[in-house]
């Protein structure tokens, strides 16, 4: 049976299509020094780094930011890496992963770790194999080539939400926390904050729901999320890391940036906010 190659659906839309102008794109997004690192990875980073939120609009907007939180993980030696996001076009099931096959991005393939797919589906109940769900979704994808630049020879397991409340979070969590906690894994949570509104607005609403994220507080975060209506489209991809993280052994999140598409580009009238954290 012929494997399945899940093609690029954003490559020259979020970010450059063509192998070398990518390339070229992700060094001046880590050599950002006003929103990203600063400086091309590796990082001397020697703390053990159990997650990471990371934005995924286009690389204009969001790629500054999300290159601090790939810097710090480019000291991790990780076997494969699990990415959750939003389901934004609502396509297929409610948890969706793929299993087998592999996912295609302009630095090459990138093979998916069906041995822990299948222990993922096998451990929680909620998982439905479903390669449709995954097909036009951006939110796995633009993180992809940010793994490929600080890491080779690593697989993935992506697993996209419609459903992202907080049980489905608190199940899918322990779920994957119990086919994971004998492996070298990172957890990685796709999502953007407040969407649409003022800058102001934005960095108040954001720095709110990022202390809930730092203190791993997964009751605050929903009650935050639903008593402020921040609209962070991932939402249940960060719970359901924080869960990971915090069954794995960390005791915090760190914010390594927070910005919003104002601060980036100018335009303050209607931005998006974008975070780059990581569980410790």
């Amino acid at each position: 049976m012929k494997s399945y190659v899940r093609e690029p659906a954003v490559s020259g839309i979020f970010y450059p299509k063509n192998r070398n102008e990518l390339n070229e794109n992700l060094e001046s997004l880590f050599n950002d020094v006003n929103f990203g690192p600063g400086e091309l990875p590796p990082s001397s980073n020697n703390e053990q780094i159990y997650g990471i939120v990371s934005p995924h609009a286009g690389y204009m907007y969001s790629g500054s930011v999300a290159a601090n939180g790939y810097y710090q993980l480019s000291a991790s030696k990780f076997e494969s890496a699990i990415i959750l996001g939003p389901n934004h076009y609502g396509l297929g099931t409610d948890v969706a992963i793929m299993d087998n096959g592999s996912w295609n991005t302009p630095l090459g393939e990138i093979e998916i770790d069906t041995e822990l797919a299948h222990d993922i589906h096998q451990n929680c109940g909620l998982v439905n194999y479903d390669e449709f769900a995954h097909s036009r979704d951006h939110s796995i994808e633009v993180q992809l080539p940010f793994l490929q630049y600080i890491r080779q020879g690593f697989k993935i397991v992506p697993i996209t939400l419609i459903d992202q409340g907080k049980n489905t979070s608190l199940k899918l969590g322990n779920g994957i926390y119990k086919s994971i906690k004998k492996r070298n894994l990172i957890s990685i949570a796709s999502s953007d904050l407040t969407h649409y509104e003022s800058n102001s607005k934005a960095h108040e609403k954001d720095n709110l729901l990022i202390s809930a994220i730092l203190s791993l507080d997964i009751e605050k975060f929903y009650s935050i999320l639903i008593s402020f209506n921040v609209t962070a489209c991932g939402y249940g991809a960060i719970a359901t890391v924080m869960e990971i993280s915090k069954r794995m052994g960390a005791t915090k999140g760190k914010l390594l940036k927070y910005a919003t598409s104002g601060d980036i580009v100018g335009d303050n009238k209607s931005v998006v906010g974008y975070s780059s954290i990581i569980f410790v």
